[in-house]
């Protein structure tokens, strides 16, 4: 009976969809309770993340097809479609960066993965009609920027769960487990388009004009029975902290914080070249190496930058968030200029393969950044709670507490304002194509970014004295 007893002792209470008590620096609270409750959240976050990564990116494979089925939008209008979700996205990230202190991640991770199954039934109605106007096309690829929006509440989210020593790892899990979404639907849909995958439920089939048939509308229609299960699965199986909850106002702060800005900046050329990258990656082997099948390497890219990720946080957490972003900016520089050795000068000469290596380098540097870079900010906002709290016990819990909400505040912005590499870096490349003949002054505009990277987390994180070292 005591052995029972003490059984019982030991078992966490059992918690509802809102938890009231949550300590995750708690050691003891954190082994008997936090640890297993923190774990299932972050495993219902992360497809959930990675469905909305599939439907951000997915017009990226719908337009190289929308022609050939008998539409006739031009090549700008195409680009267009491509780059509208970037843009969208990038946009909500800002709101939705806000959302989970308000709504509470469980409701607001459920509302948000739900709001996927919007553009992707509709893309798939829309696709198999060519009397389609170009407008709804447009509105479309704004509601797939819903997918991009996902990502800051969902990392600002996971952020409450954990303890300081272990955000890096789990915020690298997460994003870059859900980052894997882009390599999956690049991957995927080329593939699902060619069967009828939905039976006559799914739609006729569009003719080609050598004959062979093609079902793109599984393009959106793949993803809506795994968007439904998952937004089941967080509803009845994710948590709403209560401590986490602020309103807007409170979380606004962040406006005022210095580091807000230097991390936005530092994410930018992180996640902004990760995203941006995995967009511009298939045209630039189109325009550079014309003879080679684009889209059978357009998804390694992303998938390498999505799987080290979580090395990323992992390394960061064991040496230090400022060092590991530092040095990974300065491996970033020397691959760039990689990429730059194998380009081919006036179409003559060049290696693919050289330049496929140069690319992948770059893409694990993005993932690595990543991962480092979303580990500083914790322990930066914390960092600057815990001075001005002083030594006081109940000054310090608040502090703690404040940090939490910041922080989490600042990795979704943050992450709005990366998000906007997926416009920028294709453009800047499509610009200096255009203007030059070749994407190298697009290439060294990156290099000059990186460099004033390097010095930022230099100065304000690295150096011995940095301001907030971390």
């Amino acid at each position: 009976m005591t052995a029972i007893d003490s059984s019982a002792a030991k078992r966490p209470p059992k918690q509802g969809p809102v938890i009231h008590d949550w300590r995750p620096e708690d050691a003891q609270f954190w082994a008997a309770t936090g640890k297993a409750i923190a774990t299932r959240n972050l495993w219902i976050s992360i497809p959930a993340l990675l469905l909305a990564f599939a439907v951000w990116m997915v017009w990226s494979t719908v337009i190289v097809r929308l022609n050939a089925i008998g539409f006739g939008f031009s090549t700008d209008q195409l680009f267009w479609l491509a780059a509208l979700p970037g843009l969208s996205g990038a946009t909500l990230r800002i709101f939705y960066s806000f959302m989970v202190p308000v709504f509470g991640g469980r409701r607001w991770t459920a509302i948000s993965t739900a709001s996927l199954a919007i553009p992707a039934l509709w893309m798939g109605f829309a696709v198999q009609n060519p009397e389609t106007p170009y407008s709804v096309f447009v509105i479309i690829a704004l509601l797939c920027g819903f997918g991009g929006g996902n990502f800051a509440s969902s990392m600002s989210n996971i952020s409450f769960f954990y303890p300081k020593a272990q955000q890096g790892t789990a915020l690298g899990l997460n994003a870059g487990l859900g980052n894997l979404g882009v390599s999956v639907m690049q991957f995927s849909v080329p593939l699902l388009i060619g069967m009828g995958l939905f039976g006559a439920a799914g739609g006729q089939p569009q003719e080609l004009a050598d004959g062979s048939q093609l079902w793109l509308q599984n393009a959106g229609f793949i993803w809506v029975p795994f968007i439904l299960a998952v937004t089941v699965a967080a509803w009845f199986g994710m948590n709403d902290l209560s401590s986490a909850r602020a309103s807007f106002s409170e979380q606004a702060v962040i406006f005022k914080r210095k580091h807000n800005w230097l991390m936005c900046w530092l994410y930018l050329a992180t996640f902004g070249s990760f995203i941006g990258f995995a967009a511009a990656f298939p045209m630039l082997i189109k325009t550079s190496f014309p003879e080679v099948n684009a889209l059978s390497f357009a998804f390694l890219g992303p998938l390498v930058g999505a799987l080290v990720r979580p090395l990323g946080g992992f390394v960061a957490d064991k040496l230090g968030g400022a060092r590991v972003t530092l040095w990974n900016f300065v491996v970033m520089i020397g691959a760039v200029f990689g990429v730059l050795q194998f380009l081919p000068e006036a179409g003559q000469g060049g290696s693919f393969y050289g330049f496929l290596a140069m690319f992948m380098l770059l893409f694990v540097t993005t993932g690595i950044g990543n991962g480092s870079t979303f580990r500083m900010i914790p322990v930066i906002f914390r960092t600057l709670h815990e001075r001005r709290a002083g030594k006081n016990a109940a000054a310090r819990e608040e502090a703690l507490r404040a940090a939490g909400k910041e922080s989490a505040a600042v990795l979704g912005f943050s992450s709005a304002i990366g998000a906007f590499g997926a416009f920028f870096i294709p453009k800047s490349f499509g610009s200096s194509i255009a203007l030059t003949g070749g994407p190298e002054m697009a290439m060294y505009g990156f290099v000059a970014y990186y460099v004033t990277c390097i010095l930022v987390t230099w100065w304000w994180y690295s150096r011995k004295g940095a301001e907030t070292p971390c």
